[in-house]
């Protein structure tokens, strides 16, 4: 069966067309929690008894089993019955044994919703899923996208963007949508009088803030911190940012200083940020950490930060963005200890 797109699933469900079986997969988080919920709107749309006809399972610790007797089950009063599912990479083989029974032959009045971020495709659950269900897929936002969810977002809320700040919003917090959402909400509260927000709110809420928490991870990796320096990675991780992001902004931070102790080593104060230049708010504490390492340490970390950067990209420790954040974690660890 041929993949879905977002907008392949919205025409589905306005003409009232239901599969069996439903895969939601990919890195956007938000979009595929709303398309379980469109889903399970639009096939419960006519029961009076919603309650008694929509599940929800995490196979996080079993259930597998009474997913697939939740599904089995007439609906009650009702034309159809949902059920959702997640957590389920990692389940038993008597579990996933019962859930590609299911799907091979899956009741005519449930609809049975599987919503995850990835995919081990050597499973056999997975291969089944892949071959027999209507897979949509979810995949990370581009630029326009998310430009365009924005403005839905903001229509939403009433408030108004400047052009220029709808972009350095998408430049700074990247085009995950949960993370967006959050950072609209604030921002549409500091635009609560005008009603507009404004490229100064943008610098003043986001832009310093998340310099300031990146500043923050680099320091504590310098002062070798691995506490801080974890608790801080997690906390960028928590608000939204990308490993991979993070890892550039570590790798930039590393860099910045190579240069500038090189610069320091021959001239003066003015000299380093001729080479690196930053906002003055900066500066004494870029120098701070700048006494604080020496050329031998800048270049093991340069080397611990290309390594990590190539293991990602090959996917070494496991892919996908849990992968990409396992490497980031022992990068930190290892230019801590």
């Amino acid at each position: 069966m041929s993949a879905f797109s977002r907008l392949d699933l919205q025409r589905s469900l306005k003409s009232g067309k239901f599969s069996p079986v439903y895969l939601l997969v990919g890195p956007e988080g938000y979009l595929r929690g709303e398309a379980a919920h469109a889903i399970t709107d639009a096939a419960l749309s006519e029961t009076l008894l919603r309650e008694f006809n929509e599940s929800s399972f995490s196979l996080l610790s079993g259930g597998a089993l009474d997913a697939v007797a939740a599904a089995n089950q007439l609906p009650m009063m009702s034309d159809r019955r949902v059920v959702r599912i997640t957590d389920f990479g990692k389940i038993r083989e008597a579990e996933e044994e019962a859930l590609i029974r299911y799907i091979d032959n899956p009741s005519p009045s449930s609809v049975v919703i599987f919503n995850t971020e990835d995919l081990d495709k050597r499973k056999k659950l997975s291969k089944a899923l892949l071959e027999q269900s209507q897979v949509v897929e979810f995949p990370a936002l581009k630029d326009g996208e998310a430009k365009a969810w924005i403005k839905s977002r903001l229509k939403e809320l009433k408030v108004e963007c400047d052009e220029r700040a709808l972009s350095d919003l998408v430049t700074l917090v990247g085009t995950d949508v949960q993370t967006l959402y959050s950072e609209l909400e604030k921002l549409a509260s500091a635009a609560a009088t005008t009603g507009r927000i404004t490229l100064e709110m943008v610098d003043e809420l986001i832009a310093r803030s998340r310099e300031l928490s990146n500043f923050e991870l680099g320091d504590h990796l310098i002062t070798r911190d691995r506490k801080r320096a974890l608790e801080t990675l997690h906390r960028l991780l928590e608000g939204g940012s990308q490993p991979v992001m993070l890892l550039g902004a570590i790798a930039g931070n590393y860099h910045r200083l190579a240069l500038a102790r090189e610069a320091l080593s021959h001239g003066s104060r003015d000299d380093v940020f001729r080479v690196t230049p930053m906002p003055f708010f900066k500066r004494d504490a870029f120098l701070a950490s700048l006494q604080r390492t020496d050329a031998a340490g800048i270049a093991r970390g340069l080397k611990l930060i290309a390594a990590a950067d190539l293991a990602i990209k090959t996917s070494v420790g496991g892919g996908g963005p849990k992968g990409a954040q396992l490497q980031l974690e022992m990068l930190v660890c290892e230019l801590t200890a």
